[in-house]
């Protein structure tokens, strides 16, 4: 970096990390790569978290977490970078985030990049100044580490489809669950921009994985499906735009995107409901085959009278992600998680626990009968414990000390199951019931009451509350 001013670029890194800070949409690789070894090159790619987290093999990654520049042409109300706020602007060439980056991979502080940007001059203008960050990465210093970039809408096709050959994820913000939305906060910003933005993402993905599919039948590899030299010119247009790369066995794997694509939520500024929001996003997962859809509690950083004063509670972003893996993982659709009559998630209870005491006449379930998808439904039993019950239970039936055994928590779990046809204690398919025991589960671990120290002795399996009547009606405590 002897060519840059060490207190200027940390300056700019001040602030643009600092306006980064609000994309959470900074996930995991999803890509296996190594380095290549050689000289010359650096770093590699492996299937790992978002920046300052803990993956599943319990390493914590780092990512650069940045914006190209702040200085941005759009006025979107709620966005600290809009152009009439009164704040520094600052931006980083491409030569000196690349260096940058290398620099900080050196010194062990992260393990790839997340790059995104304001708008520039011209979405067109901003999407190239990425690309060149890119293309200096790659082919000049020979970054094998993992990058993902935020897409700019709009952008012409040639740009994203050079960022998509050499990121290893793209990512682009809805921002809002309507169009009403993006039309009262960002009205510079379109919806057919956005989306078609995205569904070109998701047509490249899906065109290269198809390709490779019917050539690996007859017999080509991949190097000479996606890589070949003479290809390259009509992806980028000229032979300047080529990584020196591609065409060796160095990036035998680099096909569009191989991290798939992400979005991203602002969740509180408007008001569309849960339901909304949820049918949204269920239509984006099976229309563009997203990886994942992230939601932002609305953050109040600028005054305007149109934006509210108060943000959500930060509970409400929580159940939306827990109904997002329902959508995800547990073969829920949108229109089971929430309805007409209610269209906003429970803030004491959590959606799957919710769904089941609204549909209370399928249960208890015999653990030892039931198949997998009966299983996912079960409040407080998880994937992994689905797949621990299914392997147990084909050399025994199962009661509840083999349940607890698994490492299955039966605090939640105990009102919804059977197990050899008998219940775990005093049993009432109550909905009232069951939420006031649920709920004296909540305030008994100091959720409500404050904190409390924990003991390797507290049980699980607390004594019910008994049930109260009062004029002869049922109450709930």
């Amino acid at each position: 970096m002897a060519d840059f001013s060490f207190d200027r670029i940390f300056e700019k890194l001040n602030i643009l990390g600092e306006a980064a800070k609000f994309d959470v949409s900074c996930v995991s690789s999803g890509v296996n790569r190594k380095g290549s070894g050689k000289a010359g090159t650096i770093g590699s790619s492996v299937c790992s978290g978002i920046c300052h987290s803990f993956t599943a093999d319990g390493r914590c990654v780092s990512l650069l977490k940045v914006l190209l520049s702040n200085d941005c042409v759009y006025d979107c109300k709620y966005c600290i970078n809009r152009r009439t706020e009164d704040k520094p602007r600052v931006s980083f060439t491409p030569e000196e985030l690349a260096e940058l980056t290398i620099e900080f991979y050196r010194r062990n502080y992260i393990e790839g990049l997340f790059l995104s940007s304001a708008v520039v001059i011209s979405p067109d203008h901003t999407m190239e100044q990425m690309c060149r960050v890119l293309m200096i990465l790659r082919r000049e210093r020979g970054f094998f580490g993992y990058i993902h970039v935020k897409a700019i809408p709009g952008a012409s096709p040639e740009l994203i489809e050079l960022a998509g050959r050499l990121a290893d994820r793209m990512s682009l913000n809805v921002e809002f669950p309507g169009e009403e939305g993006l039309k009262k906060f960002a009205p510079q910003k379109k919806k057919e921009n956005i989306f078609g933005t995205m569904k070109y993402i998701e047509g490249r993905i899906a065109e290269d994985k198809d390709t490779w599919i019917f050539k690996k039948r007859i017999g080509a590899s991949r190097n000479e499906i996606l890589l070949k030299e003479d290809n390259l010119p009509e992806l980028y247009g000229t032979q300047q735009y080529m990584p020196k790369s591609y065409g060796t066995k160095d990036f035998k794997s680099r096909n569009f995107v191989p991290g798939g694509q992400s979005t991203q939520m602002i969740i509180g500024a408007t008001d569309d409901s849960d339901k909304k929001i949820i049918k949204l996003t269920e239509s984006m997962y099976k229309k563009l085959s997203l990886k994942r859809v992230f939601y932002s509690a609305f953050v109040p950083v600028n005054k305007d009278p149109l934006l509210p004063t108060v943000p959500p509670p930060l509970l409400r972003e929580h159940r939306l992600y827990q109904a997002d893996w329902l959508l995800r993982f547990y073969g829920f659709s949108a229109d089971e998680i929430l309805d007409d009559e209610d269209p906003y998630l429970d803030l004491e209870f959590d959606p799957k626990c919710t769904w089941a005491l609204r549909h209370m006449e399928l249960f208890p379930i015999e653990i030892n009968n039931a198949d997998r998808d009966t299983l996912l439904r079960i409040p407080g039993i998880g994937v992994r414990s689905v797949s621990k019950i299914i392997k147990a239970r084909q050399s025994r039936s199962l009661d509840f000390d083999d349940l607890r055994k698994l490492g299955i928590v039966l605090k939640r779990a105990r009102f919804f199951i059977i197990c050899k046809g008998k219940t775990m204690g005093p049993m009432d398919g109550d909905p009232a019931f069951i939420k006031a025991n649920l709920s004296y589960d909540i305030r008994s671990v100091g959720v409500t009451s404050g904190y409390v120290q924990l003991s390797f002795f507290d049980s699980n399996d607390k004594e019910l509350l008994p049930r109260q009547t009062t004029g002869g009606e049922r109450g709930v405590m």
